[in-house]
């Protein structure tokens, strides 16, 4: 079985997440493990219990040995008998719990990846772009992983923190009453310090903490993703400057929160110590015992039980910090799982041909601000269109409107007739797909990641599409050519994994083709290379590409120039550089020795001949 058919099997099975709030989503896949929880919990009170018996064996052994007439034996030995089922059940109870409970947290870890595998599959593509690598990966990894303790470990730890102290109260209050009190103050002293450690600031410190985790993670991707350009030119200081200021800003962050917690900390562990609750009882017992009020033997079940009231207030610490993150982790997770998806017609119409046209489109990524304003642009079948400008004109905004990475704020976008937002989403990608310049390879075989938009596509087919995208030679150069998995025991360079996406493009053999640099990491011969394929494949094709070379400008059928999010000019490439002077203009403000400038000097074509002769006498 292929991936592509094992990550097709794993999403049909996915759960069908609400469009509502994501806290009713996490609601629900805890709600399932309902009974599931119920169980844990009676058992592991089960186990708390039995797991006094032991102690209250020795304590009754004890004070039978030590009161006045003769032993009875037959009580010793009931005793005893008693101490060591009791113990026999607590192992038994115990496990029980323990193994349900970290069953229940697999599978929920397991609804909440899928759940996040679901949402994230149906939210915008551009939302990705608009999200740090590093944080998105803390959610679903480590965010996901931070609710194992409070499911699989916190039910139990929280359960015998209260079971446990309420039987030995219980019991030790029937010994005697004034000791149990005493008995009671190192517990008290502890408990006290609780609400220190949850106070406003407190808990701000942990958000600005888990922040800066992101921080920190986002940086680390960028500092590794980086390192070989860092190398290349030599600016490590400049370029760890970010990783080293989340790194301080961790550090700083961290020791204010050490700074605020280690003195409550502190006072915690002296109050639940085992010396120091020896100490209470013993000079309570002492004076108890020194004016007649007690009997010594009855000091012992203080000794042992006053012990054993300390260890679980202690793991009731431990359970309110896996509470707290995790709570903060779900969070994290709701957040990702409210993020609206991608709106679906209700009735989706099916594109008529593959004419683009795009109707008063203007959109922003932020309100008040507009990144495109007021785009009008027919892009016809069989025609390639060059969209050139200046950085941040917007190109790279409009062409990721064609595939829906987005929504227009205002206008419309129609490809055959059919607004884009009337479209289903598997006719969408049917009719357009796009190659951009950060290209993403899964973990699996060269082959299939060509035909990840065809997987049915036989090896033929394949072999055809990365010889027209010029990387069949390097394929076979693979360990396993092209069963080689990527990331294994095959490496690509930015160059050819671009080729790589363009043969998966040209597979899925779309009636509209959107191209954003989609060959910014290949050299002049293989981009001709491609273009020649793509020219060759095209028929009725519309294609749509950001260009920055004067051969892909000068190929292109039409040439939109943007500037400001407008508009600026458009036309025939040899029309506009010889009669529009803004597009002329525009081309002459790029610096000398840049791929466009090299590129125009360099062009005999007729198309650009009396434009480029002005050029070269300038240059």
């Amino acid at each position: 079985m292929t991936t592509t058919e094992l990550t097709e099997r794993a999403r049909h099975s996915l759960p069908t997440a609400r469009d509502t709030a994501a806290r009713p989503g996490i609601a629900g896949v805890l709600r399932v493990h309902l009974w599931s929880f119920a169980a844990v919990v009676v058992l592991q009170i089960a186990g708390a219990i039995a797991g006094l018996a032991p102690l209250l064996a020795i304590v009754e052994l004890g004070r039978t040995l030590l009161s006045p007439g003769p032993v009875d034996e037959g009580r010793i030995w009931l005793v005893v008998l008693s101490g060591a089922l009791g113990l026999f059940a607590q192992l038994l109870f115990t496990g029980a719990a323990t193994g349900i409970g970290h069953l229940v947290d697999t599978r929920v870890q397991l609804a909440l990846r899928r759940l996040l595998a679901e949402r994230l599959g149906r939210v915008p593509l551009g939302w990705f772009s608009r999200r740090r690598t590093g944080e998105l990966a803390k959610v679903v990894g480590e965010d996901v992983s931070a609710v194992h303790p409070f499911i699989a470990h916190t039910p139990g730890e929280l359960v015998s923190a209260f079971v446990v102290p309420l039987v030995s109260l219980i019991y030790l209050f029937t010994v005697d009453w004034r000791l149990t009190l005493i008995t009671l103050i190192p517990v008290a002293l502890a408990l006290a310090v609780v609400p220190l450690m949850m106070t406003p600031a407190r808990l701000r410190e942990q958000r600005a903490f888990d922040a800066a985790m992101g921080r920190i993670g986002d940086s680390v991707v960028e500092f590794v993703q980086g390192i070989a350009v860092v190398k290349a030119f030599g600016e490590s200081g400049r370029a760890h400057r970010r990783f080293r200021t989340a790194a301080d800003e961790f550090a700083d962050i961290f020791l204010r929160m050490v700074q605020g917690l280690a003195p409550l900390g502190a006072a915690m562990q002296v109050a639940l110590s085992p010396p120091f609750v020896l100490l209470m009882v013993l000079i309570g017992g002492a004076a108890l015992i020194g004016s007649g009020g007690m009997a010594p033997a009855d000091l012992l079940p203080f000794l042992l039980l006053g012990l054993g009231l300390t260890a679980p207030v202690a793991a009731l610490g431990h359970g309110f910090d896996d509470m707290q993150t995790a709570r903060r982790a779900v969070e994290r997770i709701g957040d990702v799982l409210a993020e609206p998806p991608l709106p679906q017609p209700a009735r989706p119409v099916e594109p008529r041909g593959h004419r683009v046209e795009l109707r008063d489109v203007r959109f922003g990524y932020d309100s008040g601000h507009e990144v495109l304003r007021g785009i009008d642009l027919i892009l016809e079948p069989g025609t390639v269109t060059a969209i050139v400008g200046p950085s941040g004109s917007g190109k790279s905004t409009l062409v990721q409107l064609l595939p829906r990475f987005f929504d227009p704020a205002a206008g419309s976008i129609r490809v055959g007739g059919a607004d884009l937002r009337e479209i289903a989403g598997r006719d969408l990608y049917r009719t357009v797909s796009f190659v951009f310049q950060d290209v993403r390879l899964l973990r699996a075989s060269v082959a299939e990641n060509i035909a990840l938009a065809v997987p049915r596509a036989d090896r033929a087919a394949v072999i055809r599409a990365a010889r027209l995208a010029n990387i069949h030679e390097r394929i076979l150069e693979l360990p396993r050519g092209y069963d080689s998995v990527i990331g294994v025991d095959a490496g690509l360079s930015g160059g050819e994994a671009q080729r790589v996406s363009i043969a998966r493009a040209l597979l899925a053999d779309t009636p509209v083709l959107v191209l954003d640099e989609a060959t910014s990491f290949a050299d002049p011969q293989t981009e001709r290379a491609v273009r020649t394929a793509l020219a060759a494949t095209a028929g009725a094709r519309t294609t749509v590409v950001i260009a920055h070379r004067w051969e892909t400008v000068a190929g292109a059928d039409t040439v939109v120039l943007l500037r400001d999010g407008r508009i600026a000019a458009s036309g025939r490439p040899a029309e506009l550089l010889a009669a529009n002077r803004e597009f002329a203009a525009f081309w002459r403000s790029r610096p000398a020795g840049t791929p466009l400038d090299v590129d125009i000097r360099e062009e005999d074509g007729a198309a650009a001949a009396s434009s480029d002769s002005t050029r070269s006498a300038r240059t």
